[in-house]
């Protein structure tokens, strides 16, 4: 029998018939069906058909559709739905969610999913957990991504609702990634430094990753190394490249590139600052930025600059935080951005 999974302020429960009009009403919603899978307006009795096809199902079955509905903790508030298919037995999962468009941008949607993965994995006992999200639907892809799901592929025209056709992100989740995300460190470390890449390192630096949807922020290791293979011809003459490992507690967790001040070029320029999906959020960031300044700082610089995109999930508020004001200039459509280093 399935039991209702409590969160931290959420609560996933099993449909029930009076859901249907606010099924509808939300499904209704231009902004929220975006994405999705249904035509919109979509009706009461549409609702309430798909709500008597689940009242009475105990919870997620093999190859059938199963929703539950999520509520505020405490109340009979709904703010969305989650939907959960079996496959192979139930030896593997694939969900989806949907919130209204007043609750979103308050984390209940990761806290649904985590809560719901949490259940597959130790309930149900699945072996992997999946997802398909639209390539423009950045918010749902990084609710993904705070979940621990791994990107693994991008197809195309692979989805169709009527005559539009659309690619899809495929997300997913193995037992032993989502214990290696539950494990990983989540403080401050003890020890910071920087590092030389070397032979000895390389590839360690260059497995580093972020998240699938910050690759349009921060280049992937790939293109950073090929970039100081064949350095950047700017006034007149190449950069010179300046390459770290950001080292924690003896882990490889980050890399640094700087664009080095030379004749041609009068500041250094932070080219590239990556750190890996697995030790974002401690707090790692701004040490490691201080360090590089004070790397800078040493070899006789008195500004650091850099540049960014806009958009969700920009750096610009961290470097903003971290000593950085705007110049006004755009570099290749970028914020550039200004720290200086005296002391």
């Amino acid at each position: 029998m399935f039991h209702p999974i409590h969160t931290e302020r959420l609560r996933i429960r099993a449909i029930a018939r009076e859901d249907a009009a606010d099924l509808a009403e939300r499904r209704s919603d231009a902004e929220v069906a975006r994405f999705q899978n249904w035509a919109i307006p979509y009706g009461l009795d549409q609702a309430e058909t798909l709500v008597a096809g689940l009242i009475g199902v105990d919870g997620p079955k093999n190859e059938e559709w199963w929703m539950a509905m999520l509520t505020l903790a405490g109340t009979a508030n709904v703010v969305g739905d989650i939907a959960v298919r079996l496959t192979f037995e139930g030896r593997s999962a694939e969900i989806g969610y949907t919130l209204s468009r007043e609750h979103w941008g308050r984390g209940y949607a990761t806290e649904a999913v985590e809560g719901l993965v949490a259940y597959l994995f130790d309930e149900m006992c699945v072996a992997r957990v999946s997802a398909m999200v639209h390539p423009d639907n950045v918010g749902s892809a990084r609710v993904l991504e705070r979940c621990g799901f791994l990107f693994e592929g991008h197809t195309r025209d692979s989805f169709w609702l009527g005559d539009e056709g659309s690619d899809d992100w495929i997300y997913g989740l193995t037992r032993s990634d989502w214990e290696t995300w539950h494990d990983r460190p989540r403080g401050m470390p003890t020890t910071l430094e920087l590092i030389p890449v070397t032979v000895a390192n390389e590839s360690l630096v260059y497995g580093l990753v972020t998240h699938k949807t910050q690759e349009r922020l921060v280049a992937p290791m790939s293109a950073s190394f090929a970039d100081a293979l064949f350095p950047e011809v700017v006034n007149g003459a190449p950069v010179v490249p300046w390459m770290r490992a950001i080292v924690a507690d003896d882990e490889t967790v980050g890399f640094s590139m700087v664009a080095l001040a030379t004749k041609h070029h009068p500041e250094p320029f932070l080219w590239r600052f990556l750190i890996d999906r697995l030790h974002q959020r401690r707090g790692i960031g701004a040490r490691a930025l201080d360090l590089v300044a004070d790397e800078c700082r040493a070899m006789g610089d008195t500004t650091l600059v850099t540049s960014w995109s806009t958009g969700p999930g920009s750096p610009g508020p961290f470097y903003l935080r971290n000593g950085f004001g705007l110049t006004g200039n755009l570099v290749d459509g970028e914020t550039e951005g200004r720290r200086p280093l005296t002391t």
